[in-house]
């Protein structure tokens, strides 16, 4: 550790190239958090239930499992700069599709927009995090990479605070009457066709001045020298380096753990406007206890990336993760407010194990294996496609025993911090 101490976390010679690939990592965090209180608001615009709104997080997510892979090749026979141009190309032309989207009103257009639109954000995130591990020592590089993840919540914030502020606050199809009820659910077919009509261009205005931010910021990549990755490595065949991740138990099962901590962090985000709106929260009052979340989360953040100077990384996420299963186990089992707040406090908890996961998988590969093994924990995010469809459709069950569907329907969150753990538990005493 004392020795760990002397190492620049970042040093002067790459600061730069440093900066701008850090700011990558807010475009993306706002991304995924000005999308996640969408699946309430098409839920409602589009008259469909949870479980099918819940369709925006597979196409959302279920890009990075398309596009990992491929991003990864592309990569690896590249470099690490033209991935970040292309991922930033098909970012833009995925948000940039959200005006057509809302000219047609047709819910699978947007989930086909998302879908391109992540297509991007795998080749950022595929690129991006490998990148920031490469950009000095590998003694400080789970802490180089915390750094730099620690801007993807300001993204996330700002994503935030225009879904609170600028969406969910002006949708006509969320206005209540004085008893909490929605008032669109009253009106006839003509009058839902208007308010529909004007809810869609709301929803898509943000995406589309997000396509024209990427296009600025893919001119900026464009035109700025970035370090380059050592030509004179000879690689030997992506179906050797598979092999090599296949045998390794600890990269292995931090795939697997990913998969789960994207799940809960998903879950717990998409479903907090739910978990509110539960207790007669309207949707963009709701949206500022996910701002509180992502804040909180922030804080802890860069909080977690200090103690790493101390306390072993491994250790912190196991104490991180049982931490997380006791707040979620509040949300579960305690109703009213005081579940609300305990599902907030749980983003302390979540706040490092992303980037903590993605360096203790990756610790110890070798270059020519980085760029695939970081294709696996980028698919891995696929967890956030699939876990918030079976959330949803527990939350559209009013009781699950003596439980709301909604306060038992954080069983899964629960379930997915037990393994990271696990995980953290076996990689301190077992993959030292």
């Amino acid at each position: 550790m004392a020795e760990s101490k002397k190492i620049p976390v970042v040093s002067k010679e790459v600061l730069i190239p440093f900066i701008i690939i850090t700011s990558l990592f807010s475009l993306w965090g706002f991304a995924n958090d000005i999308t996640n209180p969408m699946v309430a608001a098409f839920g409602t615009v589009m008259e469909i239930s949870t479980a099918k709104a819940a369709l925006v997080q597979l196409a959302f997510y279920g890009g990075y499992a398309t596009m990992a892979i491929p991003a990864a090749l592309f990569v690896r026979k590249y470099s690490y700069k033209k991935g970040i141009l292309l991922g930033l190309t098909l970012y833009a032309i995925g948000a940039l599709l959200f005006f057509p989207a809302a000219k047609f009103e047709v819910f699978g257009f947007f989930l086909g927009s998302l879908y391109i639109l992540t297509f991007g954000l795998a080749f950022l995130e595929t690129t991006a995090n490998p990148y920031i591990l490469s950009m000095g020592d590998q003694r400080t590089a789970t802490q180089r990479l915390n750094l730099a993840q620690a801007f993807n919540p300001i993204g996330s914030l700002f994503g935030m605070f225009v879904a609170s502020k600028f969406i969910l606050v002006a949708l006509d199809s969320d206005k209540r009457n004085e008893a909490g009820e929605l008032i669109f659910n009253t009106l006839d077919e003509a009058q839902k066709a208007i308010i529909r009509t004007h809810d869609l261009a709301i929803i898509r205005n943000p995406y589309v001045i997000l396509g024209f931010v990427v296009i600025a910021m893919l001119v900026l990549i464009t035109v700025t020298k970035m370090p380059k990755r050592d030509t004179s490595v000879t690689y030997s065949s992506a179906a050797d380096s598979f092999k090599r991740l296949f045998a390794n138990g600890k990269y292995k099962e931090g795939v697997l753990a990913q998969m789960f901590y994207v799940a809960a962090q998903i879950m717990c985000w998409t479903f907090i406007i739910q978990y509110a709106g539960n207790l007669g929260i309207a949707k963009s009052t709701a949206q500022n206890f996910n701002i509180v979340a992502m804040s909180i989360f922030l804080g802890s953040r860069f909080i977690s990336t200090f103690l790493m100077k101390y306390i072993n990384a491994k250790k912190l996420l196991m104490i991180f993760a049982l931490g997380a299963m006791a707040t979620t186990s509040g949300v579960i089992l305690i109703e009213g407010m005081t579940g609300l707040y305990l599902l907030v406090a749980t983003s302390a908890f979540m706040s490092l194990m992303f980037p903590t996961i993605y360096g203790i998988a990756l610790n110890g590969l070798s270059e020519e294996d980085s760029a695939l093994g970081a294709a696996g924990l980028v698919m891995a995010i696929v967890g956030g496609a699939l876990m918030p469809i079976l959330q949803g459709l527990m939350i559209d069950m009013d009781k699950i025993g003596p439980f709301s569907g909604v306060n038992f329907s954080f069983i899964l969150p629960f379930i997915c911090f037990c393994f990271i753990a696990i995980y953290g538990y076996r990689t301190l005493k077992i993959y030292k």
